[in-house]
């Protein structure tokens, strides 16, 4: 059995991936370029524009990666410590609990300047669709769905 925060790292990498592509696709369905996702992200340190950013760059794109992937860490540490309470439960059940409670905090709890920034780029259809990528990269994280039991 891996570490929890070894988990976490794992399955958190794999959120921020899925949400990552989720979020440049459907930007680019809505007109926009595929890195202002990312780069919107980067808003609660480089401010309000950073949205508009269409550029690959260390500021905005790595900034913004760097602040989405650690804060898909954090919520994969809670999905995986509620996977570790509950080892009997199903993963999408936690998965889909965890994504609503992420959206619920990133878009209704924390303030403005906290928010993910992908508001300021893409419609809240896309917004809600990148946390069921969240949801489903969780899920699909956990060792049980790929027929490897957790030992306590």
């Amino acid at each position: 059995m891996l570490p929890l925060l070894t988990r976490a790292i794992l399955s958190g990498s794999a959120v921020s991936l899925a949400t990552s592509v989720a979020l440049a696709l459907l930007a680019r369905s809505e007109g926009r370029h595929a890195v202002q996702p990312v780069n919107s992200t980067s808003h609660w340190f480089l401010g309000e524009a950073a949205g508009h950013s269409r550029a690959i760059d260390l500021k905005h794109t790595l900034g913004g990666f760097a602040t989405h992937h650690a804060a898909s860490v954090f919520w994969a540490m809670v999905f995986e410590a509620l996977q570790r309470l509950r080892p009997n439960k199903a993963p999408l059940g936690d998965a889909v609990a965890v994504s609503a409670l992420a959206a619920l905090v990133d878009y209704g709890v924390v303030p403005k300047r906290l928010t993910p920034g992908w508001e300021k780029v893409v419609t809240p259809k896309s917004i809600a669709l990148a946390y069921v990528a969240m949801a489903l990269a969780l899920a699909a994280s956990c060792p049980r769905v790929h027929g490897r039991e957790r030992r306590q």
